[in-house]
């Protein structure tokens, strides 16, 4: 029934708001950033509870629980203590000064939670169509998604060792699968998204809108994140300019040389 998904969406506004207040509460926005990575298994949790679990959902669930887990552990690796803080919010924070609670509560908090909730839709399709059997754009929903993990992983991986390399001042990782993205963690979380969308269709071929939330995902990271972050690394990498000239800013490309 649409009534759980609003319960559902009426919770996570709910919930948004009391991590905000903590943000508030420590004068810290990067209390919400663990938030992404548990609230999809939450509300899969939740649709679960009311509509039973199917095979379809088994294999959905086996695969939030996976991406949530890693996510909230590779989240936790790189938290110190609550004096850690994004760079990203701290740049809003000096560029908008008293007005950047305000940005954080519409920019940091709620916008992201607008969009993970969104691709969370797709799982709320599986948990509430009607049971049927699995089938073939099943077995490519759990590859696309299984991909997707997989991907976000090994990137994740490799710019950690990339890192406590102590490389020399001014390079940026372009091995493995950063030769030929940018950004290879981003899109092993796209795709990761678009998988979930896949068993919404598989669920209920005529639900073509739960791809919507992996779309808007896509979004942000192609119009926000990236720009952001690439925006950075030209202020801070001399040559920056020329790497993204030949390597694909999100999508893994043939490199151009």
């Amino acid at each position: 029934m649409a009534s759980d998904l609003w319960r559902a969406a009426l919770a996570y506004v709910v919930a948004t708001l009391v991590v905000f207040g903590f943000s508030v509460a420590f004068s810290n926005s990067s209390m919400y950033d663990p938030f992404w990575s548990v609230a999809p298994p939450a509300l899969l949790v939740f649709w679960a509870s009311e509509w039973g679990l199917s095979p379809r959902l088994w294999a959905v669930g086996t695969l939030v629980s996976v991406w949530g887990l890693r996510l909230t552990y590779n989240f936790f690796r790189g938290f110190r203590d609550l004096s850690h803080r994004d760079w990203r919010y701290e740049d809003l924070r000096a560029q908008h000064g008293r007005a950047f609670w305000l940005v954080s509560f519409f920019g940091i908090h709620f916008f992201p939670s607008a969009l993970t909730f969104a691709g969370s839709v797709a799982i709320y399709v599986v948990a509430s169509a009607p049971e049927g059997a699995l089938g073939p754009l099943d077995a490519v929903a759990a590859a696309v998604t299984a991909i997707g993990i997989a991907y976000e992983t090994v990137a994740d991986e490799q710019l950690r060792a990339f890192v406590r390399s102590n490389p020399e001042k001014g390079r940026w990782l372009e091995t493995g699968l950063w030769k030929h993205s940018r950004h290879p963690n981003y899109f092993g979380e796209v795709t990761f998204w678009f998988g979930l969308g896949l068993f919404a269709l598989s669920a209920a071929p005529e639900a073509w809108w739960a791809l919507g939330g992996a779309v808007a995902i896509a979004a942000l990271f192609l119009f926000v994140s990236i720009p952001l972050i690439d925006a950075r690394m030209l202020a801070r990498r001399p040559g920056y300019a020329t790497h993204m000239s030949r390597v694909s800013r999100l999508v893994p490309f043939f490199r151009s040389e």
